[in-house]
């Protein structure tokens, strides 16, 4: 599993040889294959081989293709991630209704749990105690939505007066990167598993190939939104600093790892919780520290 976030935002040709990534620019560079966990294509200026993005799929490095203003657009999944996704994908298929509802609870509790204590950090302790009412209030499949109450509440504090998540702007430009990443690095994962992105625990959306990423994502979005809210707009390195968060270092079940390796034991945790029926099997980091140093 590599561990270098790779992004190129000038005009190059990316190849591969002898295992090696070649990006060939103003100079040559070379990063080994194996080093690396994500490629970020920034630039529309960029242009890559065949041979290269089918040595990027078989090392299972997710690829991420951003449109003319940096943000990303489209990213490259194998098609199969495992030797026997026909039995996974049945499998998936049959999960019980019940069991979703209870594993779809645990995630909005964390997600909760998660806001609250990032509006406790930023000093909203009273907005930060109504979440932790809120997170007690959760029933299976979340029925009452205290998911949509909480956000209600919590972008009413972290976003500047005035500003909702769809008036557009500099900060939520980099909450829907940020959100991008942690998807891509969802998909990978689930992907990984031999399961379908398409089919979700709760979203259901025709036309969302990413529905189950999308479901175990959740609990995590308030590290994108600490992180956002610590850059200033003059900043121009904000594209590589959003990238840089599956870098962060995290404990998860008492281990201390990256955000990125954590991502891998969520999925395997939502994973066993269908297995065993047990939703308290679903682990997610317990502590993660926000760095925006490169």
């Amino acid at each position: 599993m590599g561990f270098r976030i790779v992004v190129i935002n000038s005009r190059c040709k990316l190849e591969t040889r002898l295992n090696y990534l070649v990006v060939r620019g103003e100079s040559e560079k070379k990063i080994y294959i194996n080093e690396i966990n994500t490629l970020i294509v920034q630039s529309t200026a960029v242009s890559l081989t065949v041979a290269l993005l089918s040595v990027l799929a078989e090392n299972n490095i997710k690829v991420i293709f951003c449109d003319e203003k940096c943000n990303p657009q489209s990213e490259i999944i194998p098609y199969y991630g495992a030797h026997n996704t026909t039995k996974k994908y049945k499998w998936q298929f049959g999960w019980d209704e019940g069991l979703k509802h209870k594993v779809w609870r645990k995630i909005i509790i964390q997600k909760i749990l998660n806001q609250s204590a990032l509006l406790a950090k930023l000093g909203f302790d009273k907005e930060s105690r109504m979440l932790l009412s809120y997170a007690d209030c959760v029933q299976d499949g979340d029925l009452s939505n205290r998911e949509g109450h909480a956000a209600k509440v919590y972008f009413n504090c972290v976003l500047p007066d005035g500003m909702s998540r769809h008036s557009g702007g500099f900060i939520n430009g980099c909450l829907n990167y940020g959100y991008a990443v942690l998807l891509s690095a969802f998909n990978r994962e689930v992907v990984a598993s031999g399961l379908l992105t398409q089919l979700g625990v709760w979203h259901d959306n025709e036309f969302n190939e990413f529905n189950f990423s999308c479901d175990l994502m959740e609990p995590l979005r308030p590290v994108v939104d600490e992180t956002a809210l610590s850059l200033k707009e003059q900043d121009g390195q904000f594209k590589k600093k959003m990238a840089n968060i599956l870098n962060f270092n995290a404990v998860i079940d008492g281990t201390h790892t990256t955000l990125d390796l954590a991502i891998r034991k969520i999925v395997r945790s939502v994973i066993s919780a269908f297995e065993s029926g047990d939703e308290s099997q679903i682990c997610y980091p317990q502590e993660i520290l926000i760095n925006n140093e490169l």
